[in-house]
């Protein structure tokens, strides 16, 4: 008998001990959510930290338990930014020539910049979409970033840094307006003449 309690504890241990680096499954503190948006929230949420923008799309964020985790933003893709990596075919208007590739490659940079500036080093909210993967194909979680209670996914397609990136989300008739809206205005990568 003391044999088996000694094996259960043991297998105890080792369960919890595994599960301590996973993303936590719901919000870990225990803050209330004030800001305006947060009945619109799709999903699960946490507040994080930026620890890092890898680029227009892709952050690095650190949870309040201290892991970490790649999250790519839903709904939204910028332009690469190493030269030749970037296909003008995928971004409607832009012509499939070097110029239109230097002009993406551009943005791409420029979008890496509008990220750095608005969310390296800041607390922000993470939301996951229910409708929509939980991960993408290179592993890393697809979520909304949001910062002072704005949609900073949405935020690269109105100044347009980003196009719309074509899969299913709760926001993608938003974010389809919002592209749609930069293109006809010009807007960032979108005013490629």
């Amino acid at each position: 008998m003391q044999h088996r309690r000694v094996t259960l504890g043991v297998l105890v241990i080792v369960l919890l001990a595994g599960c301590s680096g996973a993303v936590p499954q719901s919000t870990p503190d225990s803050e209330p959510t004030t800001d305006a948006a947060a009945a619109d929230r799709p999903g699960p949420s946490w507040n994080v930290t930026v620890m890092r923008v890898i680029d227009g799309d892709t952050v690095e964020i650190r949870y309040q338990n201290g892991s970490t985790e790649t999250v790519r933003l839903l709904g939204v893709d910028t332009p690469e930014t190493p030269p030749n990596s970037v296909s003008p075919g995928e971004f409607e208007g832009v012509a499939d020539t070097d110029a239109g590739q230097d002009h993406l490659t551009e943005w791409g940079g420029r979008a890496t910049g509008f990220a750095e500036n608005n969310l390296a080093g800041r607390d922000v909210r993470l939301v996951v979409d229910s409708q929509a993967d939980r991960r993408g194909g290179y592993g890393r979680l697809l979520g909304y970033i949001y910062v002072d209670g704005e949609n900073f996914n949405r935020l690269l397609l109105t100044n347009g840094y980003a196009r719309l990136y074509e899969s299913e989300f709760r926001y993608r008739d938003r974010f389809a307006a919002a592209e749609a809206t930069a293109q006809q205005e010009g807007v960032g990568l979108w005013g490629y003449q």
